[in-house]
């Protein structure tokens, strides 16, 4: 059956399988994508074209990541530390400068809030490493990019426009959420991910994991021919329009695999988790399960063979541990030595059904930043999914009326399978 046609034959989906698509070389020039990649149809997405760009320009942002990634730790790699102590790399400003440049010629009249600054970038003298990646992977242009065009292109995510009340139009990019993730290692997982915002609604997400896995055993629902030989490492790119669902393939290319079915789409769909107790949780990084509030009715416990009656199953995701093999009774597909390091990372577990919770608490000294949930929050949504605040309220991304750079959800936020949502909501309450 044609993917364009009908999704019916997703309804019991509840875990990616994602599947190869032909071979190019990485260092190549990319055309646009074609509508007929999308996994629904043009009449079905109102925003289609944003769409189509997105899902582009997020591929070949993956692209970048991979190759600096590789000579990370050659004599010509390059890693230097933020103001802040996070650790970036040429990457990071190449991929948003990439982004703007693509979208910019496509959409010019749309801006673009993002999380880096150029003035870094001069500062480290990181300028011609920059301009290099972006150049390689840039659409075709009649004159090569300078490094005024890029620097420029960098800071358009860092323009200062002030939106005020008014119902505003805008992109929503997190270059690389996980950069930690990124500079730890092959098997750590990092996230591309862009959003559109359309007054106040975010209408389109794309999220690109290089790293994510596919168990090679897993069995779809798509008849794929030489199944068998789908590898472990394939990368996702997950998309998600309003109103026509979350999908998922394999990110091309990127591990030289070749194509088994022509788009490879798979719809996503939340967990069936209907009780607390069962439910697989994620906590932010840097928080513990006693941080939590639900940690007054349950203990926590990483072993899935072993969860007692007063324990529920934290899937093991803080920074430099790694996630285990868990049994059927909590499906995962994660090989071991994989780490979970970004907050877009855990959005995509839900989405995908790998994880019931995502719950991160807001604290005084940490700012909560859009680029970090965006995406996540749209590709849960039409996964079947929800996100609040603790109160249950909607995340306010106008809530910034200045930049639309910051969040502020009421004492933290909760990213669920929805089916669990509001009685998790009630004990939070009643802790408070």
């Amino acid at each position: 059956m044609n993917l364009l046609q009908s999704s019916s034959q997703f309804s019991t989906v509840r875990f990616l399988h994602l599947h190869p698509s032909s071979p190019t070389p990485l260092r190549t020039r990319f055309l646009p994508v074609r509508s007929s990649l999308l996994p629904f149809t043009n009449q079905n997405a109102k925003y289609h074209r944003e769409l189509e760009a997105a899902v582009d320009v997020v591929e070949r942002a993956c692209r970048i990541c991979v190759d600096v990634k590789k000579s990370l730790y050659s004599s010509e790699g390059r890693i230097v530390e933020k103001n802040d102590n996070t650790p970036v790399t040429v990457a990071d400003f190449g991929v948003q400068a990439l982004v703007s440049l693509e979208l910019s010629k496509v959409f010019p009249s749309i801006p673009l809030v993002a999380e880096e600054d150029s003035d870094f970038v001069r500062s480290n003298n990181l300028v011609d490493s920059v301009v290099s990646v972006v150049t390689d992977k840039a659409s075709s242009n009649d004159k090569p990019l300078t490094n005024v065009d890029v620097l420029e292109a960098i800071d358009r995510g860092k323009n200062a426009i002030v939106y005020g009340t008014r119902p505003a139009t805008y992109w929503v990019l997190d270059p690389i959420d996980g950069t930690k993730g990124f500079l730890k290692g092959s098997e750590a997982l990092y996230v591309v991910g862009l959003a559109l915002v359309v007054e106040g609604d975010i209408v389109l997400g794309v999220m690109g994991c290089p790293n994510w896995k596919e168990a090679s055993s897993y069995n779809s629902t798509i008849d794929v021919q030489g199944s068998e030989s789908v590898p472990t490492r394939s990368g996702i790119l997950m998309v998600a329009h309003i109103g026509c669902g979350t999908w998922a393939r394999q990110l091309s290319d990127l591990m030289g695999v070749s194509a088994k079915v022509p788009n490879g789409w798979t719809r996503c769909f939340v967990d069936g988790c209907h009780l607390v107790p069962k439910a697989r949780f994620c906590i932010s990084d840097s928080q513990t399960w006693e941080s939590v509030p639900l940690s007054a009715f349950f203990s926590a416990t990483s072993d899935a063979d072993g969860v007692s009656d007063k324990e529920i199953l934290l899937l093991p995701t803080c920074c430099g541990r790694p996630i285990t093999s868990i049994s059927d009774r909590f499906p995962c597909h994660f090989h071991d030595k994989s780490y979970v390091l970004c907050s877009l990372c855990k959005y995509l577990m839900v989405a995908s059904g790998r994880a019931s919770v995502f719950i991160l608490r807001a604290r005084a000294q940490t700012i909560i930043k859009a680029w970090d949930h965006a995406v996540g929050i749209i590709c849960v949504h039409e996964a079947g999914g929800k996100v609040t605040d603790w109160k249950g309220s909607d995340i306010d991304l106008a809530a910034d009326q200045v930049e639309r750079r910051i969040l502020f959800p009421s004492m933290g936020v909760l990213v669920s399978n929805g089916t669990i949502h509001n009685r998790i909501l009630e004990m939070i309450s009643s802790t408070s």
